[in-house]
């Protein structure tokens, strides 16, 4: 059968392929819903005229187009799902929009059984796939409702907030969208999430609540303003350096709930009050313990986050303190000096100065050089870039010279130091 060309008005811009639910911008251009509503989450702006969308925009719906749409493929395509989607889509939406309007009625009076049964059917729907979840975050308000029952519900139901917590946790919330939230009461956010992390049942939808809880956290905290992040809970700390260990039984879901608390620890240290709340949760320790455990290119870029985050927790006295503490806080760390990867020599590097620079008493010296770490650092000194592959750049270099010549007199003529080492020494 001949194929029969499609109108260009009926094709989605952005998708390339005939519109099953044709709407509108007010800059005139229109597009398929799941399509516009997926890129305005991300950019506010229309894809075509890079004219500003506002966040809270609603598109017009195109039913001139819709019903030519539903036309056109009656005749030429009988057997196309875009006749059945358009015409369940609108149906789909009013009752999306009259479960978040539940939601939002029950915000105010507290958990309420109808209310459980609202959010346990946008979970299903959430389930379904992606058009599920794009319909729900399409709901004017759906995302803002949600948030709102979380953290209303967080320490009084618990199973009302891990409904919510798992509708959220699917439709991936853009960062304006959680921005907003912080803006509204980011400390009552911030300290559901902490109260959702401190619940332990032991069973498997438990654990999985407090992964996606700390995922969320690494969202929120990461989209803060400075002034809010540097003033976070001290029990934030305690609770990402609990999942570090993985002492709490979270069995599948440990690797996700593991690479939200590193994402949480990298990012709140970078402000100076975080540093001493995070060293005196023990948060030195549990790094190194993830620095000695994790090996190999499946999980560099955790030890990446890990570095990150120790080299700004050595930006502190207890940090430095809780580190060169460590039975193999600075093996641990000089593993990392030579060859994993840029990102992760460069903060190795900067962890090493820090220590020789603040913390070096005679037996720090000498076991950096016993361990290795004297010898790793005068390669990235000596080392020159290679044509094709660069392991280090010339910052770096500068820093593992700067800590080479903090104790040169005890360095160069430590026996542990290899007579190849010591010619690549820097004067």
């Amino acid at each position: 059968m001949e194929e029969v060309e499609v109108p260009s008005y009926f094709v989605c811009p952005i998708t390339l392929d005939v519109m099953r639910d044709p709407v509108t911008l007010p800059t005139s251009i229109t597009y398929d819903r799941h399509a516009i509503h997926r890129w305005l989450r991300l950019a506010a702006s229309c894809p075509l005229t890079k004219l500003p969308v506002l966040p809270d925009c609603e598109p017009t719906p195109n039913h001139t187009l819709s019903r030519l749409i539903r036309s056109w493929c009656a005749l030429h395509r009988p057997d196309d799902a875009v006749d059945r989607t358009m015409n369940s889509a609108p149906a789909d939406r009013a009752r999306l929009a009259a479960l978040v309007s539940r939601l939002a009625d029950a915000k105010n009076k507290g958990p309420a059984r109808e209310a459980l049964a609202a959010l346990r059917e946008l979970r299903d729907v959430a389930a379904e796939g992606e058009r599920g979840r794009e319909l729900i975050a399409a709901v004017p308000g759906s995302a803002d409702a949600l948030l709102e029952v979380f953290v209303a519900s967080a320490t009084c139901a618990p199973d009302y907030a891990a409904a919510a917590l798992d509708v959220i946790s699917s439709l991936r919330l853009p960062e304006r969208c959680l921005a907003r939230a912080v803006d509204r009461d980011g400390a009552a956010l911030v300290g559901a999430l902490v109260s959702t992390l401190q619940g332990h049942s032991g069973s498997d939808a438990d654990a999985a609540s407090r992964a996606r809880a700390a995922v969320l956290l690494a969202d929120v905290t990461a989209c803060m303003a400075p002034s809010r992040a540097a003033s976070l809970l001290e029990q934030v700390f305690v609770e990402a350096v609990r999942l570090l260990r993985g002492d709490d039984g979270m069995g599948a879901s440990t690797a996700m709930a593991t690479k939200a608390a590193l994402r949480v620890l990298a990012g709140a240290t970078a402000h100076g009050r975080n540093r001493v709340k995070a060293a005196e949760a023990g948060a030195v320790a549990a790094l190194v313990d993830l620095l000695l455990l994790v090996n190999g290119e499946r999980r560099r870029a955790w030890c990446e986050l890990a570095l990150c985050a120790l080299n700004r927790l050595c930006g502190c006295a207890e940090g430095r303190a809780a580190l060169v503490a460590h039975g193999a806080g600075v093996a641990a760390v000089g593993a990392w000096v030579a060859g994993a990867s840029m990102a992760a020599s460069a903060k190795a590097v900067r962890v090493l100065r820090s220590i020789a620079r603040h913390a070096a008493t005679v037996a720090v010296v000498q076991e950096m050089a016993a361990t290795g770490e004297v010898g790793k650092l005068c390669l990235v000194a000596a080392s020159a870039p290679e044509e094709g592959r660069q392991w280090c750049d010339e910052r770096t270099r500068e820093r593992a010279r700067e800590t080479l010549r903090l104790h040169a007199r005890a360095w160069r003529s430590s026996p542990c130091l290899h007579p190849t080492l010591q010619a690549l020494y820097p004067c």
